[in-house]
């Protein structure tokens, strides 16, 4: 039973590593397209052909004597450093706890031949010891475990083993030092099991087909104590072969020389920028991080949100996804943040790549691979309105030229006139309607879009656009500022800006949100009840001042309901009665749990404090995001706020199971830097500003739309009609007594709008409308109504 094909076909149910990653690299050149993670002291998923792309769970070493056993990443005690300063090659100790031996990892990509390649020193403390060793890797090829294929094999003679899965083929050569070699399925006849069980390799199987499987090699060390082994990846066997060849003839230090000089000229590029000099602690790592994230040929640009899959160890095949796809939020954030530290072309090419993935209707999808597929359903109106932002800075930068980017601004514009301020989806992914940090993005990507739409010579669309802005900002109490509620009295304040607000829902009635992470029966929560962080964006962006008094009494209510004091310092929730996170007994989060705090909100607290004059706080809270990160440098999504839990890895103020790093994450760091040398907000929209707080311009218009049915209007004011066809509107303000007809007029031949002074119409107590369709030569067929205070 000990040859041939293994047994226990298909494998247990397969899992991913933890998301806890403690480094995260690639090569510079545009031609290598492997990035890998690293943690627990060995190597994690390593991503190819694209970053969205993982292709094995993990490689380790599993180590015995015939009498005790370890596996490398639970039986020793682990250190890791970068190779220098903001480069991402890593030297990682694992030591024998009872100090029997030790193992010394370099981590590093082959840059000429896309060959991750790890460079091992064994060192026995007594040299009679006769302990063994063994290589232990786990293909999950194509972002899955199931349905792969492993085989021992040779190329030129070589020994090496192999894996296949959906057209992409997997090498690993050992030279010189490889013994015996076995594949086999997970949890039956893998390597693991084997040596475990018996204390030295009894398997070889020659072959484990379509399931969850892992390869085994001897490590045969009698006349040298370092080796070293090669991963590589390709479109056939030979292709992967031969990279793996490649690179085994090549000094290994040599190969190392060169990967690091690769980023010691970017870091070099990047260091003219003045925030490098200042030596901020994670600065040069976050640039590393964000740097490493981004893809290569021939889809250079995207840049997803996380080389990890959050409480991955916990998760399978059903999360194909994990954190590795693009979010345009989390990129856009990214992008901003090469731009602030130097890396104009990484910042530009996102922008391309945002350019080509824009949905034809003109927004982008909530996130998608990097082909551009999409991969959940959503809409959120930030997401649209981000590129924008990101244009605007790149052109006021003389980084692009605006008519080469003029067909998306004007498509992302007229989605979100037609469809704001509303949107299906908060930055959370969670609840539909109006949302402050939404509301302020867009606001800010329609005063930036208007002063580039009027650049381009569309005057009057430049207008109109801003008109949509003014009113979107005028409305922003109406639609979110609630008083005399619980939470209200709770902290003595006479109201507060909620978390969220439903559309068509007057801002005082009793409405409930749904919370998608709790429980069934403790989901629903009344909207007046509800506060989130978000609301700090409309200071950040120059919507509201810092002293504004519904901020200050929402801010109250933050720190009374998110706030949380860890031993790294201060986290925020993002909103109360989050269920994101681990369960409080320290299991994954599996579609319910209970929400932690944020480093990155720490990080938004802090720009918060620098526009209030408060740089001493904001600094502090600097050092608390860099206290949050791992021994790696990387900052996480979460933040543990409970009591320890050893047996789970979770210790008060480190980070918890949630992805590891996190790129928005880290982004934050590099804009509060930024803002720190400042003294305000990278954000901040010096238009808006000057507008909403300097002026105060305030204006006495409401907006209906499909998407946003007001149900109430003040009688004197004004109302737009925002329409996805050329129309006219039929309409009454005194029960039919009298009527008007006005014809809509088009915005890029892509939205229709209406503008109706209510002090031109004879009114009572309601406006009563319907819509003639000229296209199709039809009436609506029902009439709609809006009450007049």
């Amino acid at each position: 039973m000990n040859s041939g094909e293994a047994f226990g076909k298909p494998g247990i149910p397969p899992k991913w590593t933890s998301s806890a990653k403690e480094g995260v690299g690639t090569s510079l050149r545009r031609c290598s397209r492997l990035h890998f993670t690293v943690s627990h002291g060995i190597v994690n998923e390593v991503y190819y052909p694209g970053v969205d792309i993982a292709q094995i769970r993990d490689h380790q070493l599993l180590i015995t004597d015939g009498k005790f056993f370890f596996e490398e990443r639970r039986g020793t005690s682990h250190s890791i450093q970068w190779i220098k300063s903001g480069i991402p090659a890593y030297r990682i100790v694992n030591d024998d706890k009872d100090l029997r031996f030790k193992v010394e990892k370099t981590v590093f990509i082959d840059s000429e031949n896309d060959v991750l390649v790890q460079h091992v020193v064994f060192i026995k403390n007594d040299q009679k010891d006769n302990i063994s060793i063994y290589s232990l890797l786990s293909p999950h090829l194509m972002n899955g475990g199931m349905g792969n294929t492993a085989w021992n094999g040779n190329y030129k003679g070589r020994r090496m083993q192999f894996a296949s899965k959906g057209g992409i083929f997997m090498a690993l050569f050992i030279p010189e030092v490889s013994g015996k070699m076995s594949c086999g399925f997970s949890g039956y006849s893998d390597g693991f099991q084997d040596i475990a069980n018996n204390k030295t390799m009894t398997y070889e199987f020659s072959s484990a087909t379509d399931g969850n499987v892992a390869i085994t090699t001897e490590i045969l060390l009698e006349k040298q104590n370092s080796f070293n082994m090669y991963i590589a990846f390709g479109t056939t066997m030979e292709e992967a072969a031969l990279k793996v060849l490649k690179s085994s003839n090549l000094n290994w230090e040599s190969i190392l020389n060169d990967y690091v000089q690769h980023w010691v000229t970017y870091k070099k590029y990047s260091a003219k920028n003045i925030l490098v000099k200042k030596k901020y602690d994670l600065l040069e790592p976050s640039l590393a991080v964000i740097r490493t994230h981004v893809s290569k040929e021939p889809l250079a640009g995207g840049i997803i949100a996380s080389l990890s899959i959050p409480w991955g160890n916990f998760k399978g095949d059903d999360d194909l996804g994990g954190y590795h796809l693009i979010w345009p939020r989390d990129m856009v954030e990214a992008a901003q943040a090469l731009l602030i530290l130097g890396d104009i072309d990484g910042s530009v090419d996102a922008l391309r790549y945002l350019q080509s993935t824009q949905e034809s209707d003109g927004h982008w999808p909530q996130n998608m691979w990097l082909n551009g597929k999409q991969y959940w359903g959503g809409i959120q109106m930030d997401e649209t309105a981000f590129p924008i932002v990101l244009l605007y800075n790149l052109w006021k930068g003389g980084y692009v030229k605006l008519e080469n980017f003029s067909d998306m601004l004007i498509r992302a514009l007229s989605f979100i006139v037609a469809n704001g301020p509303v949107t299906d989806q908060d930055r959370w992914e969670e609840d539909g309607g109006y949302s402050s940090f939404t509301i302020a993005v867009e606001i800010s990507a329609l005063c930036y879009g208007s002063e580039m739409i009027d650049q381009l010579g569309f005057h009057e669309e430049s207008n109109k656009i801003q008109l949509v802005a003014d009113i979107y900002n005028s409305n922003i109490e109406r639609w979110l500022y609630r008083e005399n509620s619980d939470l209200d009295s709770k902290y003595g304040v006479t109201g507060h800006f909620v978390r969220i607000s439903q559309v068509e829902e007057d801002i005082q009635s009793n409405d409930y949100i749904p919370i998608k992470n709790r429980p069934w029966s403790s989901s629903l929560v009344k909207t007046e009840e509800t506060v989130s962080t978000g609301v700090l964006s409309l200071v950040r962006f120059g919507l509201r001042p810092h002293d504004h008094e519904g901020i200050i009494n929402t801010v109250k209510i933050i720190d009374g309901e998110l706030k949380t004091e860890t031993k790294s310092g201060p986290v925020w929730h993002r909103y109360n009665h989050d269920g994101y996170g681990e369960h409080n007994d320290g299991t994954g989060f599996n579609g319910t749990g209970h929400g932690r705090g944020w480093p990155l909100l720490s990080g938004e607290r802090a720009h918060y404090e620098i526009s209030r004059g408060n740089m001493s706080e904001a600094i502090q809270l600097l050092h608390t995001m860099e206290r949050d990160a791992n021994v790696g440098g990387m900052i996480p999504e979460q933040i543990w706020d409970g009591d320890d839990i050893p047996e789970r890895g979770l210790y008060n103020g480190r980070p918890s199971g949630s992805a590891m790093p996190l790129v928005w994450a880290h982004a934050e760091y590099v804009k509060l830097c930024w803002a720190i040398e400042n003294g305000r907000p990278f954000e901040r929209n010096e238009i808006a500003y000057s507008r909403y707080v300097e002026r105060k311009i305030r204006i006495n218009e409401d907006i209906w739309s499909f998407k946003n049915k007001i149900k109430r209007l003040k009688s004197k004011s004004s109302i737009m009609f925002i329409l996805d066809e050329d129309c006219f509107v039929r309409l009454t303000g005194n029960n039919w007594k009298d009527m008007n007809d006005i014809h809509s007029k088009s915005m890029f031949s892509k939205v229709h709008y209406i503008e109706v002074d209510l002090t031109t119409i004879k009114t009572e107590t309601q406006l009563e409308f319907t819509f003639f369709w000229k296209k199709s030569n039809r009436w609506e067929g029902m009439n709609y109504t809006v009450e007049l205070l």
